[in-house]
């Protein structure tokens, strides 16, 4: 029967395992990492995994949802409001709505075992994006890691290349940037991949002053070390990304 006990001690062979694969790394071999599934949306019993939360959890009028398509996958949606409750205006920054895995507690005999990243180049996505064209450009992946302040994340915008279609976005996790309370972090720091909290997805209206009913389906998110090919579509681009990463 598998206890707590052992459990743990199957934890504490997978931490040695990652630290000998860094260690091979840093002698100048590539190690062979495969592909690895962090999260699938394909059941009812794996978005239970994650917690919601928009700006109406603080008095604002943003609505959230994260439920399951009989097709097999996540469906992120609901309708983005700048407006707030009577009596709050001034008081608090509405237009946001997001999920995230929920922080799950994993001891080993080393301590808190994390998601660890540090052995991959990217962060990719399953994604198809619906709901009001407008609100497309408004998607954000954030990271937390296990940093000394629990309230920065690492950010970096969805770009879509396709009208409402499934795609594969490969975004290279050096390219997310540290942001805290929504605002961009002036010192940047690197940012801690293998000791990865939770990931998940927001739409910020806030400062873009977008609005209306969005919509973004999900099937999985991975890590992986080679950028995943687009196939290719006659589909009207949504917009040209710029040179950086936006973050709001």
């Amino acid at each position: 029967m598998s206890g707590p006990w052992t459990r743990a001690i199957n934890r504490t062979a997978q931490v040695l395992r990652d630290n000998t694969a860094r260690i091979v790394r840093m002698d100048g071999v590539n190690p062979d990492v495969a592909p690895r599934t962090l999260f699938s949306f394909r059941t009812a019993q794996d978005i239970q995994q994650f917690a919601l939360g928009s700006d109406s959890d603080l008095g604002g009028n943003s609505t959230a949802h994260l439920d399951h398509h009989p097709d097999g996958y996540a469906r992120f949606w609901g309708d983005m409001r700048l407006d707030v409750k009577v009596g709050l205006e001034g008081k608090l920054r509405p237009g946001y709505a997001g999920f995230r895995n929920k922080a799950r507690s994993r001891p080993t005999l080393f301590g808190q075992i994390y998601d660890d990243l540090s052995l991959y180049k990217y962060l990719a996505l399953r994604v198809k994006a619906a709901g009001e064209p407008h609100t497309r450009n408004s998607f954000f992946v954030n990271i937390q890691t296990d940093g000394p302040i629990q309230t920065d994340l690492w950010q970096h915008r969805l770009y879509f290349q396709t009208d409402g279609e499934w795609e594969d976005i490969s975004i290279p996790l050096s390219d997310f940037v540290m942001t805290n309370q929504g605002d961009l972090v002036q010192n940047q720091v690197k940012m801690m991949r293998e000791k990865v909290r939770t990931i998940g997805i927001s739409i910020l209206g806030g400062k873009s002053r977008t609005q209306g009913k969005y919509e973004l389906g999900i099937e999985s998110i991975r890590a992986v070390n080679e950028e995943l090919e687009q196939e290719p579509t006659t589909t009207e681009h949504l917009s040209e990304p710029p040179e950086k990463p936006l973050v709001q």
